[in-house]
């Protein structure tokens, strides 16, 4: 049994969706299908997620919110039209929209998670008419406050609570194809509640888990991973196969194909996963496995993301100090500020973490804290940072990697503000100023990753 997947630009048209229905109909293992809210159709087309977001907006500053309902409406009309689905398709999808528009907006984060999901929710009841009515299949949606689908109520950056995979196995019994809306699920008191954004892949994620699928594939709009990011790298070369530790690493160091949490459910669980192109399904895409075969000193992609800043702290015999490091990261935690690296000398320390989140007014705070707590000799952030990261399970063990990639570096002319490899060998990471980035992936993947 497969698990699929569907993200925006598969959903956004009935042109793609026609599409979608020819990929469903033609392999029978197909199930379960996840959808996203329907994405652009061409440059400079607005996401349903984000006109969502607009009508959310303009109702909680007061307006009526009609004009952005409309649009909505308009443009879920428009690919029943297309589809010539029945006329009755609509009226729920209408009346949906509209009771969410309308709904409490007291509490502004639990609104905004209400409508935001109606994308995803509403894109499902319409694909499952289009299986139905187009390609004749037996197809169902399904909601995930029936299937048990329960969130932590973290509105916004919701989690799947444990007893949702129990409450999901279930649907591995259903008769025909079930469809189930992506990117949220419900709090135990019954409130919307989604994941953070991107969170269809995690939807799709957690219900191959659940129903023990054999293979979750997830299709886009690429026909497979590739070893670089394209709009940085000219034809870099495609991935076929690689392993969840590869993909994680990739994904967090900013490989837009997934979200860098949203399969960890399916690696849990021991769930291959294919990457695929919803307009070249013939094209075999790109596999993610528990583990393979793999060459020593290989490389397997270069992945680069900007947005960092960085906390430098010096202080002369700090490694005698007990506890220093615990005391610097309790005055981050106190400011609900969570750490991506922190690399160390014997008297100093640097911690790296997101930029997005700290404010002018919070770094004085930090700075303030950390001299009067630490005392440190020298003491510094450095704001405009991007991490570039060379991964690849071949790199275990092989002498004279770290030395090619500085080479290259330098070669390029990129100075190097810091440098980072975990005990296992997996990734090496580089920090370099932000407008350094794409010239430190072309020199990286020029060296390392062809």
């Amino acid at each position: 049994m497969k698990v699929a997947k569907f993200g925006g630009s598969s959903v956004a048209s009935a042109e793609q969706i026609r599409k979608v229905g020819r990929i469903v109909a033609d392999d029978p293992d197909r199930r379960i299908v996840v959808v996203s809210a329907p994405g652009k159709r061409f440059p400079g087309d607005t996401k349903v997620t984000d006109m969502l977001i607009g009508m959310a907006q303009a109702r909680l500053s007061g307006e009526s919110g009609e004009p952005q309902l409309t649009a909505l409406i308009e443009r879920y009309a428009s690919i029943a039209r297309d589809l010539e689905l029945p006329e009755a398709t609509l009226e729920p999808i209408s009346a949906d929209l509209r009771q969410r528009m309308k709904s409490d907006h007291s509490n502004t984060d639990q609104y905004l998670d209400n409508l935001k999901a109606a994308g995803e929710d509403n894109c499902a009841r319409l694909f499952a008419q289009a299986l139905r009515s187009v390609f004749n299949l037996d197809a169902h949606y399904v909601s995930p406050r029936d299937a048990g689908l329960l969130m932590s109520s973290e509105f916004g950056n919701a989690q799947v609570l444990p007893e949702s995979y129990l409450n999901l196995e279930s649907l591995a019994s259903r008769p025909g194809v079930t469809v189930f809306p992506g990117f949220f699920g419900y709090t135990r008191e019954g409130q919307v509640a989604t994941f953070p954004r991107g969170g269809s892949d995690i939807t799709g994620s957690i219900l191959a888990a659940a129903v023990k699928a054999d293979l979750y594939e997830n299709f886009t709009d690429v026909d497979s991973v590739y070893a670089a990011d394209p709009r940085i790298v000219e034809k870099p070369n495609p991935i076929d196969i690689l392993t969840y530790h590869e993909m994680r690493e990739l994904s967090y160091a900013g490989f837009g194909v997934f979200h860098d949490e949203a399969i960890i459910p399916a690696v849990q669980a021991n769930i291959p996963i294919c990457v695929k192109n919803t307009n070249r399904p013939e094209a075999p895409g790109t596999m993610i496995v528990p583990h393979r075969e793999h060459k020593a000193g290989t490389v397997t992609g270069v992945a680069s993301n900007e947005g960092f800043c960085s906390i430098f702290v010096e202080k002369f015999l700090m490694n005698r100090q007990v506890g220093f490091g615990r005391r610097l990261l309790q005055i981050l935690e106190e400011e609900n500020l969570s750490f991506q690296h922190m690399p160390t000398g014997i008297d100093n320390i640097s911690v790296i973490f997101r930029e997005q989140g700290f404010t002018a007014e919070m770094e004085t705070r930090i700075i303030a804290r950390i001299r009067e707590t630490l005392d440190p000799d020298q003491l510094s952030v450095e704001h405009g940072l991007a991490l570039v990261m060379i991964v690849g399970e071949g790199m275990n063990h092989s002498v004279g990697i770290a030395g090619r990639a500085t080479t290259a570096l330098a070669r390029a002319g990129v100075n190097i503000e810091m440098i980072n490899q975990g005990s296992s060998e997996l990734s090496m990471m580089f920090g370099v100023k932000a407008q350094d980035r794409a010239k430190a992936v072309r020199a990286l993947y020029e060296e390392l990753g062809r």
